[in-house]
């Protein structure tokens, strides 16, 4: 599949829920991670992350909004479920972008929003959990830009072969170096409830 993906989420305050869209990303093939101003340690993710993709896929921590550094071309794309919106079955995803959700029981900033190239939003009644929402929004990435053989006319049907894949140079990256990280194994701000009493969104 051409161009390549990052996904990451602002103001998370569960580390469970960034673990499992990390798993997720990792499975999906994201080429980069990433959190802006959340709550996230390496320990308390690997409870859902059990591929720990950090050792596998480059993370980024960045501050605050204004610290976020993509590579040159790339996009960054909001996911939220508001009016304004596009919904997903209707988005053409960029070759080069980087996917952002918001916080447990609350929405990407007003000044995340603004940062967004677009924002797109998955048809449901309702919010679903961080890490479901970015799976369906990877998985539907995959499906647009990867290289299927088509769905056959009739059922049981055959498929037709796919000409072999040609792969394109690497992709460099430069000022987002300064933010590469490995996440905390312990978070030295506001204490995590007991697993017993989390309840994931």
């Amino acid at each position: 599949m051409r161009g390549y993906f990052g996904i990451g989420a602002e103001k998370i305050s569960k580390s469970m829920n960034v673990g499992s869209l990390f798993r997720s990303a990792h499975a999906f093939g994201a080429d980069f991670m990433f959190t802006v101003n959340a709550v996230y340690t390496r320990h308390a993710g690997g409870r859902t992350d059990t591929s720990d993709a950090p050792a596998h896929v480059p993370f980024y921590s960045f501050p605050d909004i204004k610290s976020i550094v993509l590579p040159e071309g790339c996009e960054l794309v909001g996911i939220e479920l508001i009016d304004e919106a596009i919904d997903l079955p209707s988005f053409r995803h960029p070759r080069q972008a980087a996917y952002i959700l918001g916080p447990e029981r609350g929405s990407l900033s007003p000044e995340m929003i603004d940062r967004c190239s677009f924002t797109i939003k998955i048809p449901t009644k309702f919010c679903i959990n961080v890490g479901l929402a970015g799976a369906i929004v990877m998985y539907d990435r995959v499906k647009s830009l990867g290289k299927f053989a088509r769905r056959p006319e009739t059922l049981g049907g055959e498929l037709e072969p796919l000409p072999d894949h040609v792969y394109g140079g690497p992709t460099q990256r430069t000022q987002m170096d300064q933010y590469l990280d490995t996440p905390p194994d312990t978070h030295h701000g506001q204490e995590e409830l007991p697993e017993e009493l989390v309840e994931e969104e």
